[in-house]
Formats: structure tokens, sequence, C-alpha cells
């Protein structure tokens, strides 16, 4: 594209054509001649192109050298002697020209070079760790994340599926539940997993994921509660899986490695169970202070332990294919002795004589009874007494691994579920069951609990987590948006394969007898699935018992950091002593804190028992993933554009309802437990917690049910029965952004006790474009005291009056239905000593525009001794008068009052006014009458106001306020006069002083001698000479006026001799005059009405009913 030369020179402003000598603007100063060319055109041999040192011809001929500056590639600079720089701009700033038009910008929006900088040189970090980024700063560059998705994702995903429940329990699953039931429960987990590895893949592409793994995808989408409920379930569940696994290598340690190890050893066998739990307890107290200890001393042990521990898993998987592959042509010889149908314990077996007798070969063949005889018969006697189904059976063996070829499988394919105590069966063998039920003390291989799909649900589904390894690791990958989906989803459908392979294969080459002997005591102790492994049972010992190992380790080890991160987000203030840790981040107390709760889980003891209890704590982080992903896609929030396309809301909430269902199906009193202590951590932020904003889903959920309320509140206006107060009201702030009557938002408060809408609103004298930075302010403070006394929001408005400004707010206020339909102000206190009378107008006023607007009124006097929230009447009245019926307002408003624990043990007292002419006795029977349907308790009394002349007092208060009103006014036109006066004069001495004005100009002109001043004044002054005094004295004063004070007078009577001692009175508010020149005389009517009275608030309706006696 070809680019555009401009050459700048100096030249006279006679030179430039189309110019008149009439411009004294460009006349006065040189011009500049602007040349335009093509670069593309300019040959750069040319020695009169640019860098040729050459110069320019101007129009006259007269040669100019060329001051243009040259750059190394060629492009020209102009020099800065032809530019004024006087905002002493740098050179090159300055000639960034390309973007002149914004360079006033630049501050606050950045280039977007600059911006993409900043964004090509981010590093993924976790939130909240600024020290890192310090020592960062300070010390040697961070090294670029160089893991791929294999390395970085899918192998550490298969490290934390695979784990000791794949070893430990999925063949007494397979041998329970039967092959078609087992299949069952891992597909109905794997897809559990899959689909929250889907919504997962979503939210982690949908924007950079620092380090923070689940926690962070959840709090960033569901918001600060959600995330920390959620986030602390995660924690607790990571930890309790490193007490599962330690307890699963202390099992394969005590079982099947040195059984000889135990500590305590029960002499009957029914203490055995509770012997090898106290093993458990002691063995596994030790391996947890090992591993806190290695841990402490240093992550980077445990990450270069990790490779040795995942190949110890891979081994041993692949060990077992290669032992079901040689058990068709070459089944392993594992026997298992049967006595009819039941299975024998193998430990009772003395040299494998699966036998009641055997014959010996001495002098002559002897028979002799073997060791199970003595454990059945009395005694080693032929003749003793024996157990009778000992007697009706007799021993056989079968192979515990008849091979892949055996067809097994279709014995192994139906359930059989056994209760605790149950001796395990083979029901294909003949048995006779006329004899009583087996006994403990006899050799056989019993339940040690009571077993159901539900239960084997709960045990096998730590077996599929693990599927977060690969976002916990996003700080470490080179390309986190792509590796995470593919490995995740590649680890998840890898370890599905295997699971569900390992189920058919389990079930085509093992005994049913033998699948559901959980220990393997049948064959002498032998770990069930190593009895297939190939060549020797102790590859799957070996390995089993690393691998689960290394994932406590690796448990252990991401817990913490997840405390951590939770900590450091300071959602939830009691943990904060957990975001500290070492000099190098290392979180030293969240690790403490991990192994006491991990000690819990120890102290348990069992498996069988821990494993429902963390996949609870699992189950519940799916779900929420799940909805975060469901809740992003259906309310189409605009930054919701993940780059992992395959996912829908569908499966999101398919996946969620999976989840709920496995969470009650595995145990509904953990689901229920889990579920409550998330629901008491969630409520805990939201009230105590540190308020962030994270652009969450629950806020667009919010805003989407916000609009959809809305929008059906615009359908009509509110009924009468749902009418309830929507207060605007107005603050004033003193020069220190200060609220000058806090009490106005305390007593809205209990007018509405804590429900319907209040915005506070404040108006700021001057102009948005210079004032919005004190707007801001004032919104601020008035957040802060919303945050303190009541709930609702700020609205701050600048305008060049205060009244201007008040009358838009009352417009303006609210949003669709929920617009305010009650404005509370204060009173202007001290409006007679005020030499401006802005105050009071600006109120008079905001009555006449909430007139107009049809809102409510409610002006509180004296509101600085109305009570605080802390300070309750413990007895009084509330005093209703009366006078005018303005839709209901001074019904309802005592009745909401009471509703508050301040007004609540007050009663209510309601007069009103009767004529000459009117029947005050009937009166009150029909307002009780009234008050009866309307449901509200109170004290009924009718006041008689009789005919009566005016009295002088009412005369003299009426004629000092008319004087009064007089005098101000005519002060207040003195002063304005001698504001003009000095203006004036100022005028004609700048107009007649200066020089340079044309001689046809009109100049102004003004003879302003002594005498005419005082005859100004005294023309427009009343009360400055005796004469205007005089005048003054002989006003008679209006007839309106004082009829108007007679009412006053006698209501204020009234009201003062019956409410003297009320708690509050409540008063209709007359409206101001039409013509505004009565304005002061209406705020001293006001005045009068309400002398003498500690708390009155004056109430004026809106002019629509808001109390109603239908239902």
């Amino acid at each position: 594209m070809a680019s555009v030369r401009f050459t700048v020179t100096p030249t006279k402003a006679e030179d430039l054509p189309g110019l008149s000598d009439t411009s004294p603007d460009i006349s006065s100063r040189s011009g500049a001649r602007v040349r335009f060319g093509s670069r593309e055109s300019v040959n750069r041999s040319d020695p009169l192109s640019e860098g040729s040192g050459g110069g320019t011809t101007t129009a006259g001929g007269a040669e100019t050298p060329d001051y243009s500056n040259v750059e190394q590639d060629g492009n020209s600079k102009i020099s800065s002697v032809y530019i004024n720089n006087t905002h002493g701009v740098d050179d090159d700033d300055f000639y960034d020209r390309n973007l002149a038009l914004f360079e006033e910008e630049m501050d606050t929006r950045p280039k977007v070079s600059s911006l993409l900088n900043r964004l090509a040189n981010y590093t993924n970090l976790t939130q909240g760790a600024r020290e890192h980024e310090e020592a960062e700063s300070i010390g040697e560059k961070k090294k670029s994340p160089q893991m791929g998705t294999f390395m970085g994702v899918y192998l550490p995903c298969l490290q934390n599926i695979f784990g000791v429940i794949l070893f430990l329990r999925l063949t007494w699953v397979v041998g329970s539940a039967g092959v078609l039931q087992a299949l069952c429960i891992v597909f109905i987990c794997c897809c559990c997993t899959l689909l929250t590895a889907i919504s997962m893949s979503a939210i982690a592409t949908n924007g950079v994921v620092p380090a923070g793994g689940a926690y962070f995808m959840i709090s960033r989408s569901l918001g600060p509660e959600f995330g920390g409920a959620v986030g602390l379930c995660f924690y607790l569940g990571t930890t309790f899986a490193g007490a599962m696994y330690i307890l699963g290598a202390i099992e394969i340690l005590l079982m099947y490695i040195a059984p000889k190890a135990a500590i305590f050893v029960s002499k009957n066998p029914e203490g055995e169970g509770a012997a090898m739990l106290n093993n458990m307890r002691v063995y596994g107290s030790i391996c947890l202070l090992l591993m806190s200890l290695l841990v402490f001393v240093g992550v980077k042990y445990v990450n270069k332990l990790a490779s040795i521990f995942l190949a110890c898993v891979i081994v041993s998987i692949v060990s077992i294919y290669i032992g079901a592959l040689v058990s068709a042509f070459k089944p392993p010889h594992f026997p298992v002795c049967m006595l009819g149908n039941r299975t024998i314990n193998g430990h009772e077996i003395d040299e494998n004589q699966c036998a009641k007798t055997i014959l010996l070969l001495a002098t002559d063949l002897v028979e002799k009874t073997t060791y199970l005889w003595k454990q059945f018969c009395q005694g080693p006697e032929i003749n003793a007494t024996c157990d009778q189904y000992f007697l009706s059976n007799n021993f056989s063996e079968i192979e515990g691994i008849p091979g892949l070829a055996s067809g097994i499988i279709s014995e192994n394919l139906w359930s059989s579920y056994p209760s605790r105590g149950d001796v395990l069966e083979k029901a294909s063998l003949i048995s006779t069951h006329d004899a009583h039920p087996a006994s403990t003390q006899q050799p056989y291989v019993f339940a040690d609990i009571t077993t159901s799909f539900t239960l084997l649900v709960g045990i096998f589904f730590p077996s599929v987590t693990g599927i977060m390894a690969g976002s916990n690791r996003s700080g470490d990958l080179k390309d986190a948006q792509r590796s995470i989906p593919i490995g995740t989803i590649l680890a998840i459908l890898t370890t599905s394969i295997v699971y569900l392979s390992s189920v058919v294969l389990f079930g085509t080459c093992i005994d049913g007898v033998l699948l559901r002997d959980k220990f393997g005591d049948s064959v002498k102790g032998n770990l069930v699935v190593g009895t297939l492994a190939w060549p020797t049972p102790w590859v799957i010992v070996i390995g089993s018992f690393f691998s689960t190992c290394g994932a406590g380790l690796q448990s252990l080890t991401g817990a913490p950091r997840l405390l951590q991160a939770i900590a450091k987000d300071n959602i939830i203030p009691f943990l904060r002593v957990f975001g500290h840790g070492k000099a190098n981040g290392e979180p030293t107390w969240a690790l403490l804190l991990t192994a006491l709760i991990a000690e819990l889980g120890i102290l348990i003891a069992s498996l069988d028992l821990v494993a429902p209890i963390l996949t609870m704590f699992f189950l519940m982080c799916y779900l929420f993933v799940n909805l975060a992903c469901g809740l992003q896609t259906l309310l189409r929030t605009p930054n919701w554009r993940p780059r992992f396309s395959y996912y829908h809301w569908t499966l999101s909430f398919l996946g969620m309802t999976i989840c709920l269902a496995l969470m009650f199906i595995s145990s509904w009193y953990y689901a229920i437990v889990a579920m409550v202590i998330a629901g008491m951590i969630y409520k805990y932020i939201e009230y105590h917690g540190a308020e962030k904003e994270w652009g969450d889903g629950i806020r667009g959920l919010s805003l989407s049910a916000a609009r959809y309320a809305l929008l059906r509140l615009e359908e009509g206006p509110p009924h009468t029965k749902n009418w309830r107060p929507q207060v605007l009201v107005l603050l004033k702030l003193d020069e220190d952004a200060h609220v000058k009557s806090p009490r106005l938002l305390t007593f809205a408060n209990q007018l509405k006790a804590g429900k319907g809408l209040t915005i506070v609103g404040t108006v700021v004298s001057g102009n948005f474009l210079q004032s919005y930075g004190e707007a801001l302010a004032a919104e601020q403070v008035g957040s802060s005291i919303l945050a303190e006394r009541v709930k609702g929001f700020c609205q701050c408005i600048v305008a060049q009056k205060p009244r201007e400004g008040i009358s838009h707010m009352i417009q303006s206020s609210g949003l669709g239905g929920m617009k305010p339909n009650t404005v509370v102000m204060g009173w202007p206190h001290a409006w007679r000593q005020s030499e401006d009378p802005q105050s009071w107008k600006t109120f008079i006023n905001t009555v006449r525009v909430t007139t107009a607007a049809h809102l409510a009124l409610l002006v509180p006097k004296n509101i600085s001794l109305f009570p605080s929230n802390s300070e309750p009447c413990t007895e009084g009245y509330i005093d209703v008068w009366w006078i005018v019926h303005d839709g209901g307002m001074l019904m309802l408003l005592p009745f909401l009052l009471r509703q508050h624990k301040v007004w609540r043990k007050c009663g209510m007292r309601i007069f009103t006014v009767a004529q000459m002419e009117d029947n005050s006795i009937q009166m009150k029977k029909d307002l009780a009458t009234f008050l009866y349907h309307l449901r509200i308790e109170a004290e009924v009394e009718v006041v008689e106001m009789h005919d009566s002349d005016i009295s002088a007092y009412t005369y003299e208060r009426t004629l000092m306020m008319e004087q009064r009103s007089q005098m101000l006014r005519q002060m207040r036109l003195s002063k304005s006069d001698r504001e003009r006066e000095a203006t004036l004069i100022v005028f004609v001495f700048l107009a007649t002083d200066s020089t340079n004005f044309a001689e046809h100009h009109r100049r102004v002109q003004m003879t302003w001698t002594k005498e005419k001043t005082s005859q100004y004044r005294a023309t427009h002054s009343g009360c400055s000479t005796p004469e205007g005094f005089r005048d003054m004295l002989s006003i008679r004063p209006d007839h309106s006026n004082v009829r108007r004070m007679h009412t006053a007078v006698k209501l204020n009577e009234v009201i003062v001799n019956k409410s003297h001692d009320a708690r509050l009175v409540l008063l209709n508010m007359p409206g101001p005059p039409r013509n505004t020149e009565g304005d002061e005389n209406y705020m001293e009517f006001l005045e009068v009405l309400t002398e003498g009275l500690e708390r009155v608030l004056l109430v004026r309706g809106g002019g629509s009913e808001v109390i109603t006696i239908y239902s």
C-alpha cells in the first residue's frame, strides 16, 4: 500500500493561496505549506528526495534548507524546530503521530500493542499468590511451562484415577454385584466423571485458568459463596482420599506383605475384626506422620517419586491382563476348599489337607483325622461328636482361577449380596442344609459387612475420581486450553475401558466364591486380584502398595495447597491463618490441619467406611462443576466463549443429575450431611465473608431472574393488597461528604421492616464533568451507610441546582415496576434563621414535585429524636391524627412500624376531628367498624372542634408572620440591588477603560450620582426609613392567612392536649399553596401545626388507595 509523505516548510501568509488579507488571526502568525506525495513515486536516489541533504524550493523560488532528519529505515522525521511543543512532550511520544488523536487517553486506555504485550507475558499464578510475583521480579526468571498433553495431563490423571479400589475392592464388587450389575456400577460412575470432564473442559477453555483447579473454576463461575463451600468440600474429599489411600496401603501391608507385623492379635475369631482395626489405626497414624514429614520437607521429592508410583500402577495392570490371557491356556493353581457348598478358610487347612480324614501308610493303612476334623468335632477321634452339616457333606476342592476359557462367567453374571456373618457359598455345588446355621467358631469364610448395590456404588466411586489432576497443573502446561480437555477425556476413556474390561475379565477367569472373598482368606490370604496376575501375585502386592502410598502422598500434597488457595482468596475469615506458610510459599499450617483431618479418617480404620465419605464430597464438587457449565450456557453470558465446543447444557444437567442420584444412592444420610456442611459454609461466607466480584454465573442468574421479575411487574400497577412502601430517601451531605441526618435511614429501615425497595438519593451541586469524582464519593458514602443500616441502592445526581436534581431523581429513580412510591425527606431545620431561602424553597418544591408525580411523602420532624434500632420503645402509643383521607397511608404506616422491634410494644390510637354538623358518636362507631375490617387493633377517639371566633393570639400570630415575611423579602431585594449596583459599576469601568474597543460599537454610559442612589434605595427599601417602617407596621393581615393560622392553632392545641405523651404523632400534611408567593407562610403554618410535639411524622398520600378491607 502506498504511504503518504508530509513535508512542512515555513512560508508567509501572503504565499498561501485562497486566504484573504482581512484574516487577522492568520496574518498574525506564520503559516505552513503541506505537500502530499506518494512514497512509491519517490526515487530514493533522487537528490531532492529525503535523505539527500538537498533543499526544497518554495513557491517564491527561494531555496530553503530541508531540516528533515533521516532514520535508518528511510522514514522521514520532522524536526521539532517548526512544532510548538509547549506541553513538554517527549519527542518519541510526540512523533507517534498515527495515534495523535488519542494521545490524551493513553494514560487510562493503553495502546493495543501494550495490552497484547502484557497478555503475552501473563503467568499462570494462583489467584492471590502475590509473593510469587514479587519473588519473580527480584529473583531469576520463571521457567516457561513446557509440559504437553501426555506428560502434563494424561499421565497425572491416570495416576490419580487408578488407585486402591482397583486392587483391593473391584474383585469383591464383581463377586457381590455380579458381572452385569458391576458393569452398571462402573458405567454409571464413568459416565458421571466423563460428563463432568466435558463441563470442566468447557470451563477450563473459557479463558486462562491459573493453577487452582476445580476450586478456581467453580468459584469464578458460581461466585465466592458456592466456590468457598464446594472448595472446602473438595478439600475435605481430597483429605479423606489421602486417609483412604493410607488405609489401603496398611491393609496391603498387614494382610498380604507382613501379617506377622500386627501388634494386636485376637485369640478368638470374634475379636479378629477389632484387633485388625486397632492395627490399622496404629500403623495408619505412623504412616500419616511419615508422609506429612516428607511433604513438609519438600514437595520436589514427592514429584520425583510420582513417576515411580505411576510405573508401579501400569506394571500391575499389565500383569493382570497378561495373567488373564495366560489363564486361558494354563490357569494358575489356587485351590479353594469347600465343605458342601460352603467356603473353608485357607488359613485353617494344615498341609493342604482339604479332607475329613487321611490314610497314613505305616505298617498298615491307618485312617487319621485332619486338622479340619478338630474344628468341626469335639475331638480328633473318629467317633467324636461332630457338627451335623460337617457329617452330612464332604470336602472338595475347586479351582479359584478356572481360567478364561472355563465358562465360569455364566455363574458370575448374577448378583449375590451376602449379609454380615453369612458364609460364602457356591450355588452350583450340592449341599444339604438340614443342619443349624454356621457358627463363627467354625473355619468358614464369613462376610464382614452387609452388601447392597448402593453400598458398592459408594465404595467404588472413589476409583474414578482424580479427573481434576490436569486442571490442577494448568500453570505447568504449554497450552492448557488444548491439553486439559484432550488429556482429561482420554484418561477417563482409558480408565473406563480398563475398569469395564477388568470387570469382564474377573467374571470370566475367577470363581464367584473367591471374588466374594474380600481378603482372600480362602486362598491362604493371597490378594484376590494377585492370584490372576502373571507371573506372581507379588507383582500386584508390591505394585499396589507403592501406588497407594504415592496416591496418599499426592493427596497430602494437593489438599494443603487447595486450602491455602481458599484462605488467600480471603472469602472465609477464620481460614486466613492457613494462607501463610514457609518463606518459599509451602503451606505449613494448611498441611498441619490436613494431617489432623486425615487422622480422623485413619481412626475410622475401615476402607469401606471412609470411601463413601469422600464419595459425597467429590460428587458434590462434580455436581457444581456441571451446574456452573450448564448455567453459563443457558444464560448466554457474553464472556462464555469456550474453545472446547463439544459440550451442551443438557450434558451438564445430565451429569449433575447423575451426581445427585449417586449421592443419595450410595448413602442418603452421608449426602444430607455433606449438603448441610456445604450449606453452612455458604451461609457463613454470605454473612461474614469478604465481598468478591468475580463475574460469576450466579450473578448472571440473578440478573436474568431480576429481568424476568421486572418484566412481570410491568404488566400493570400493583394491587392495593400488594402495596408496600418503596422508599426514596433524600439525604443531604455536608462538605466532608458525611450524611447530615443518618436517622432518616434508620427510620426508613424501621418503616419497611426489611422488605420492599429502598433508594438513597443525594444531589451534588455543580457540573457533571467537573463534579464526577464528588458524585462517586457521595455514592460510596451512601453505600457504606446502606450496608450498616438498611439494604438498598444508592443514587447520586449532579445538577446545577438542588431542586432540579431532586426533581430529576424523583422522575428517574427505580426501574420498571420497582419504582419508588414513597419519598422520605427531612424537615429544613432553622429555616427561619437562615438568610438563604433556598433550603425551605427546595423543600416546598419537592412537596410539589412528589404531588405531581403521585407519590406519597413522609416528612419526619425532629428526626434526631427518633429512636435508633438499639433503642426499642417499651411502652407508649403511636397516635394517628386522621384529618383528611389520603388513601389509607395513616392507617398502614403505624402497622408497618409496629412490625419492627423498636415500635413493637407501642399501642396505636386513632383520632379524627368532628365538626359541629357531624355526629361524633356515629363517627366513632363507623371508625371502629372500619378498623375491625382492616384487621388493625387501635383505640378510637373522635375530637369535637366547635366553631369559635378567631382569637387575638391567632390574629397577632398571623400579623407577625406577614410582617416578618415582608421584612425578609425587602431585605433580600436590597441585597440583590446592591449586587446589581456593583455589577453595573464594574461593567462601566471595564467598558470605558478599554482602548481597543471599536468606535462604532455602542458604549455603555451611566450617571450614578449620590442623589440617584439615595432615591433608588428609598423607593426599593421599605424599611430603611421611618416612613417605611411605619408602613410595615400598618399592614393588615390577609383574611385567608388568618383562617389558615386559626386552623393550625386550634388543631395544635387539640393535638398537644391529647398526644403530648405519645411516642410518635402521625399527621396529615396540608398541601402547599398554588401561588408560590405564599410559600413562606406555608412553612409557618406547618411550624404552628406541629409546635410542642416531640416526634412528628407529616404524611401526604400519593392519591391511590394503599389499604383495603378485602382479602
